[in-house]
């Protein structure tokens, strides 16, 4: 379908105080890119508030590097949020999400450049394994996606994170999205399109720490089923209803042993127990609720998802490529702390 058109690509890449990757990652996709005659990219790093020096090395690399561009968040908003904030600045034909600390590997791109050239709109790296994750990480994404695709709609396809390449087309979709409270991987499925995948070996970080402790992971969890399920309410409703029913034919026998057999029905204890019982699974009831009434109450402020510091081009000026319908991004004019 393309395949002997040039191509303008974007990479998009979110760093959080990934001061020791920068260069690495910057190297390596050089030496992947330099003898793509029909490929020209653009990498639009996107600095989600750090405070390591990452910025200051990303200026340095930029003096060398016509291609880097640099989205400067205001404060540290979540990788959720600097994604969506590089995907507003890509400006590309075709746009790959991609971490820097190389644990997606940049070769794999040029598989992906092919099988889109074949018209496909997004390919989808898909890890093999999980053997650079640790044992407790591997078990829980495992339960996740089984729990998440039961009860959420679309499923999302095990094993794939943000890293995979995105048509033009599928990124301006991505961008009309209008809520503020994101979980990526759920509206990367829910916007389809044509989709494959290539399927790789997940290697160790290069360099650096990740971010993500089991406290965040599980939270991230949690946005991602209660953004695209309301089960959970059913479920409780459910559950709600059966005990209900298992209390009144309870109560029923116990009126039937009085009232036939005189029988007095000592029961301190179980009624304690009992109480007690129902009371832990309404308060986990009214926590479940309260779960979708804050997501409603925060909706309902229209906060932007970000607010974006300076952009950096490599020309010195901040010019920001968006559609009328993008609304969710402001820029601040350059601070004299720069």
């Amino acid at each position: 379908m393309y395949s002997d058109s040039a191509l303008y690509m974007s990479l998009v890449v979110p760093v959080f105080n990934e001061v020791e990757t920068v260069d690495l990652f910057l190297d390596r996709v050089s030496r992947v890119f330099e003898h793509q005659a029909l490929v020209s990219l653009e990498i639009v790093f996107v600095n989600d508030g750090s405070t390591d020096g990452t910025l200051g090395r990303l200026l340095e690399c930029q003096k060398t590097d016509v291609r880097v561009r640099i989205v400067d968040l205001s404060r540290n908003f979540g990788k959720e949020a600097a994604l969506s904030a590089g995907l507003q600045a890509a400006t590309g034909q075709v746009v790959v999400p991609i971490d820097v600390d190389l644990q997606d590997p940049p070769e794999l791109i040029l598989e992906m450049i092919a099988k889109w050239r074949e018209g496909y709109e997004v390919v989808l790296g898909r890890r093999m394994n999980r053997d650079s994750d640790s044992w407790a990480k591997r078990v829980s994404a495992t339960w996740f996606y089984r729990i998440h695709n039961k009860i959420a709609d679309p499923e999302i396809p095990e094993n794939v994170g943000d890293f995979r390449l995105m048509d033009r087309a599928v990124v301006d979709a991505l961008n009309t999205l209008p809520e503020s409270r994101r979980f990526m991987k759920g509206l990367f499925a829910w916007v389809g399109f044509r989709t494959t995948h290539i399927d790789y070996s997940r290697p160790e970080r290069i360099a650096g720490t990740t971010k993500f402790n089991g406290w965040r992971l599980w939270n991230f969890a949690l946005e991602g089923v209660t953004s695209f399920s309301i089960d959970p309410l059913r479920i409780w409703m459910y559950f709600g209803a059966a005990v209900a029913l298992l209390s009144f034919f309870f109560g029923f026998y116990i009126v039937l042993k009085v009232v036939l057999f005189g029988v007095d029905v000592p029961g301190y204890a179980s009624i304690v127990v009992a109480i007690t019982f129902l009371g832990g699974l309404q308060l986990i009831g009214i926590g479940i609720v309260g779960e979708y009434l804050g997501r409603a109450y925060l909706e309902s402020k229209r906060r932007p998802i970000y607010l974006v510091r300076h952009i950096y081009e490599a020309g010195g000026s901040r010019s920001f490529s968006r559609s009328p319908q993008e609304k969710d991004i402001h820029e601040y004019p350059k601070s004299d702390l720069l």
